[in-house]
């Protein structure tokens, strides 16, 4: 993780399990704890309403097990309703990201499957594990607070799934990338098919990494708009994505949410159909308190307004 002492925050908790966060300038805040049990991640609130989700497995390279989808899952729900979290991000202890589902636990899988018979009952068995694990990327992309992922070193199978669902990407220069499932034998099944055409744009090069599920570099990523930024090593890129996610924190939530729901709901839809939603949304927003603060700050050039939690 981040050292947070280099970015002035001090953390301790309160018997009521919840945050005091001291920042650089001695000011302390409270936040609602998320949990304080995670066994495979670390969270940190480095800035005021910026949270910070570590994958924390580094001696497995973070692989995603059984219990770490559950705990993605749990966490970005629960930041969801946090009014205390305004933006997250999303980043990897140790060396590298993530090498991908665990394969340990693909194997333990096979022998329960193996107990199991008939085929229609392996099916059955199998059908809400894959919907867990669906659901637990897909909690990054329907959690309202903008998700900023970043990657350093390798972010292999599982971890591609992860980051298509983010709403911005940063990566280091050595990171490298690899839609790893078909060397598995099977067909990526948690989000990657269905994000990262759109993620990058290309079908053809989208469908040419999904086949053959070779390894590409940062500058790639880059090029093809599966990145947003390429930095030098982690800690600048950590430091530039915990600066944005601090900008973002800054606007109204009423604002980012909204803004950020729109653009998700309106990606799979005609255009049309996401204009019926924000207007729907908006004849209800532009009646915030936030909407006349920040539009008087605008005019008369003023200090920044302090936005209300959500």
């Amino acid at each position: 993780m981040l050292n947070l002492s280099k970015v002035g925050v001090t953390i301790s908790r309160n018997l009521l399990g919840n945050s005091t966060v001291r920042t650089m300038s001695g000011k302390i805040l409270q936040v609602s704890s998320t949990s304080s049990d995670y066994k495979t991640l670390n969270i940190a609130v480095p800035k005021p309403f910026v949270f910070n989700v570590e994958l924390n497995r580094p001696k497995r390279y973070n692989a995603i097990n059984k219990e770490m989808w559950i705990e993605i899952k749990n966490c970005f729900e629960s930041l969801s309703t946090n009014p205390d979290c305004r933006v997250i991000v999303l980043s990897g202890s140790g060396k590298h990201f993530t090498a991908g589902i665990d394969l340990t636990d693909m194997i333990q899988l096979g022998q329960e499957l193996a107990e199991v018979e008939d085929v229609a009952r392996r099916g059955a068995y199998l059908e809400p594990l894959i919907k867990l694990y669906q659901d637990s990327m897909s909690s990054l992309e329907k959690c309202p607070k903008p998700v900023i992922v970043a990657t350093h070193a390798a972010c292999i199978g599982a971890g591609i799934d992860l980051i298509t669902a983010a709403d911005i990407r940063y990566c280091s220069s050595d990171a490298f990338f690899s839609v790893k499932e078909v060397e598995i034998g099977m067909a990526a099944d948690v989000g990657t098919l269905q994000r990262l055409p759109k993620a990058i744009g290309s079908q053809s090069l989208a469908r040419e990494l999904c086949f053959t599920g070779r390894k590409f570099e940062s500058s790639e990523a880059l090029s093809s708009g599966l990145v947003s930024r390429v930095f030098p090593d982690k800690e600048t890129m950590l430091n530039a994505a915990l600066e944005l996610a601090e900008n973002i924190a800054q606007k109204s939530p009423i604002a980012v949410q909204a803004t950020k729901q729109n653009i998700v709901y309106s990606l799979s839809r005609p255009n049309q159909d996401g204009l019926d939603q924000i207007r729907e949304m908006n004849k209800l927003y532009l009646q915030s308190e936030d909407f006349a603060q920040a539009a008087a700050a605008q005019l008369t050039k003023g200090e920044k307004p302090v936005f209300a939690k959500l």
